[in-house]
């Protein structure tokens, strides 16, 4: 095996899984400590890569759109939080799946109308155009800048949440909602923060894919998926947990895809294994998350208290 080009798909799976990280993070918080559904939530990873492609290309510079998208994914994610899901949190699971599907449509239909059916890219600045040598091969810089960032998310989001009040309501709330209710805490306002928190961290997620795969309608809705898997094998509710589980399912995904029909040459033919290692690799996330269903329910990393 290739040593360096293990050593890219290595890089390749961490930055894949940073990303998924980004957008599990605030799945998981709103399913996790609000209890509720939102399959829009690749929605507003979609609005925040358009905020960001439109900026950039209006402003010319990829990180002033990155500093103005996160505020406007923000306020996106307050105002659906207080004119749609709030309506929601007493009804049951079907109730949000169905709404939130709604929202998918709604959202889809509004790119459609405003940046219509073609995708938009987003352009980069020079230096981060190029490659950064690492010993004996190169890697693109951008996708360096990627991984820092995620980095620097996860371990701010790890210092809110066990370091401040908001990170207690947070752990609170995911253990017993009803009791911080009891204890005077206002509710309503720390569901509209949680919402609005995972907001910012989806359209982030959609910000900084957008420069590799372009802004398009409907990216948001396979990602989801992905994204579910993450919190289910963490643990829905735990930060830790979908940080794990991201780099797991990001570097199996990526392995898999590159390395795993040498694997299977060692079983069967190698025109066999060309054709089975498409299908076998991208079932591999599916199959780890059965697993981790069938032998712990509760995910890698549970919430304390749960």
């Amino acid at each position: 095996m290739d040593t360096g080009l293990l050593l890219i798909q290595l890089l390749n799976g961490l930055q894949l899984g940073i990303l998924l990280f980004l957008l599990a993070a605030g799945l998981t918080l709103v399913f996790g400590i609000m209890d509720f559904v939102n399959l829009a939530h690749g929605s507003l990873y979609m609005m925040g890569a358009f905020f960001c492609a439109t900026l950039a290309q209006l402003t010319g510079s990829f990180l002033l759109a990155i500093l103005l998208s996160i505020p406007a994914v923000i306020l996106l994610g307050i105002v659906v939080e207080m004119i749609a899901v709030r309506t929601l949190y007493s009804r049951d699971h079907l109730d949000q799946v169905l709404a939130t599907f709604g929202l998918i449509l709604f959202f889809d239909g509004l790119v459609h109308l405003f940046w219509g059916t073609s995708g938009m890219t987003v352009p980069l600045p020079d230096w981060l155009e190029g490659q950064v040598e690492i010993g004996t091969f190169v890697f693109p810089s951008f996708r360096i800048l990627i991984i820092a960032t995620g980095l620097l998310v996860a371990l701010g989001l790890y210092l809110v949440v066990t370091r401040t009040r908001i990170g207690m309501l947070i752990r609170a709330g995911a253990s017993n909602r009803t009791m911080v209710g009891a204890l005077g805490i206002d509710v309503k306002t720390l569901f509209t923060l949680v919402f609005a928190g995972g907001a910012a961290l989806a359209g982030l997620a959609g910000m900084m894919i957008a420069p590799i795969t372009e802004a398009s309608i409907g990216m948001g809705n396979q990602i989801i998926i992905v994204a579910f898997v993450v919190i289910i094998i963490g643990g829905i509710g735990s930060i830790k947990g979908a940080f794990i589980a991201a780099l797991i399912v990001g570097l199996i995904d990526t392995l898999g895809r590159s390395f795993l029909d040498d694997l299977l040459t060692v079983a069967m033919s190698t025109e066999a294994a060309e054709t089975a290692a498409p299908a076998l690799s991208a079932m591999l996330i599916y199959i780890l998350m059965a697993a981790i269903l069938a032998f712990r329910p509760q995910g890698l990393f549970p919430p304390k208290g749960r």
